[in-house]
């Protein structure tokens, strides 16, 4: 689980524009929290919320949060998908965990984010 203020985001992207969260979200990521009148801060916030409950799933150590290689997009029917990339694919697979859940919310101040790994069959079996 993770929360983000909107007040801290709004605060970066005034300080250092919206290149500042090119580092953190891929060009799908961004366009997925762009309206026609510039980033919506509530997805922003819900993006980068999710990114971090995502990491946390990995149970790793000594290991910083690998920002482009955990992608959050939105489905077609509006729900947000997690897809591992690179870094974050490898540390998934060390941890058994074969995908990633997460369940995006925000109201006004804070968005929140609640993420599940799915686990692999332990055994190779399947039903």
């Amino acid at each position: 689980m993770d929360i983000v203020s909107v007040k801290r985001v709004r605060r970066l992207l005034e300080d250092h524009g919206e290149g500042f969260f090119e580092r953190m979200l891929d060009p799908g990521e961004l366009a997925d929290c762009r309206t026609s009148s510039g980033l919506d801060l509530l997805s922003l916030c819900g993006r980068i919320a999710a990114k971090e409950a995502a990491f946390k799933t990995l149970r790793v150590r000594g290991r910083f949060l690998p920002w482009r290689d955990i992608v959050v997009r939105r489905s077609d029917g509006g729900w947000p998908l997690v897809e591992l990339r690179r870094g974050a694919a490898d540390m998934a697979a060390q941890s058994g965990i074969t995908d990633i859940t997460v369940s995006i919310s925000h109201d006004v101040d804070y968005a929140v984010a609640v993420a599940a790994p799915i686990l692999g069959d332990p055994s190779g079996l399947r039903p």
